[in-house]
């Protein structure tokens, strides 16, 4: 039974959710990060039933701390692009390290790059076909995972978009809008391609994880369907009550960008995804746990541009 749970990012996007939906669980929630100024801000949301740990995840004992007095792990962890090789092994062997050592089940928040290209939606056992430097980078994570002898949960998701998600395309996107009527959107506007909104992501994910039969395996967790950018558009048009546009952005454009951003040199090589996308198919999950929360994406919009325009109100 878990009664406390260690998230291992919390003050990221998908770790804040996490969070969030745990302690509403009543579980005691150990929030690990490096800041501890943004832990205490975001503890005011969480409640008494987090406890703020602050400590460096590239620091083995530091993780051990953590992971020492929780009853399940749960890695949440990003890090900007430019710094995934090694940071990310590292990061992954320190944490799965106190796990064996401590015997704490293991859930990992992962994204699809490994499933590479696609034809259809994709199921748990699809053939990975990482093509991209970052995909098989993903894909050799989850290779350790599955050899390291730690029980775990690998769970799949798309990009997410949502409250406190600041490095998301979509976010990249909504966030210019609140600013003037365009918005630049990286990839074609009139492909259908799938998102997830952040909190129906971690709640099916901490569901997941209370599951003592879902260890050992890979699980997708998609989100509502699919949506185009011109449809995105329209939502956001309708609630701000203004026109507005989204601009494409080109793979050109993103490689030009490149030469002066590290972060969009290294975005190139996915701009695949905005082209073929990977679509998640969600039959394990609904049959094995149960059904997806999945919040229609004019409700999730709608609330995700509602925290931008606080945000901004606040800041002033």
């Amino acid at each position: 039974m878990m009664k406390t749970a260690a998230v291992l990012g919390a003050t990221g996007g998908m770790g804040y959710a996490l969070t969030e939906a745990l302690c509403r669980r009543n579980i005691k929630t150990i929030a690990f990060a490096r800041s501890n100024e943004n832990l205490l801000n975001f503890k005011k949301s969480w409640g008494q039933n987090a406890v703020i740990h602050a400590g460096d995840a590239l620091n083995p004992d530091d993780v051990e701390k953590a992971v020492s007095e929780a009853d399940a792990v749960f890695h949440a962890i990003n890090i900007p692009y430019p710094d995934w090789d090694p940071t990310l092994s590292i990061i992954l062997n320190n944490i799965l390290q106190a796990c064996s050592k401590h015997h704490k089940p293991f859930i990992y928040a992962d994204n699809i790059y490994s499933y590479g290209l696609q034809s259809s939606p994709a199921i748990e056992v699809s053939p990975k076909n990482p093509h991209t430097k970052k995909g098989m980078l993903r894909q050799d994570l989850i290779e350790i995972i599955k050899r390291s002898g730690v029980p775990y949960i690998i769970a799949h998701f798309p990009d997410f978009y949502g409250p406190n998600t600041g490095n998301t395309l979509l976010h990249y996107t909504l966030s210019q809008i609140i600013e003037k009527n365009k918005g630049m959107f990286v990839g074609k506007t009139n492909i259908p391609r799938e998102f997830i909104f952040i909190k129906d992501g971690a709640e099916a994910l901490a569901e997941l994880a209370l599951n003592e039969n879902s260890y050992g395996e890979a699980w997708n967790i998609p989100g509502a369907g699919t949506i185009t950018g011109e449809e995105i558009a329209s939502i956001v048009s309708q609630h701000l009550s203004r026109g507005v546009t989204f601009r494409p952005v080109h793979k050109w454009m993103i490689r030009a960008i490149g030469l002066f951003d590290p972060m969009m040199r290294e975005y190139t090589e996915l701009m695949y995804l905005n082209q073929t996308p990977v679509i998640l198919d969600d039959s394990k999950y609904e049959a094995r746990i149960g059904t997806l929360p999945k919040t229609s994406y004019e409700a999730g919009i709608k609330v995700t541009l509602d925290h931008l325009l606080n945000e901004r109100n606040a800041a002033f």
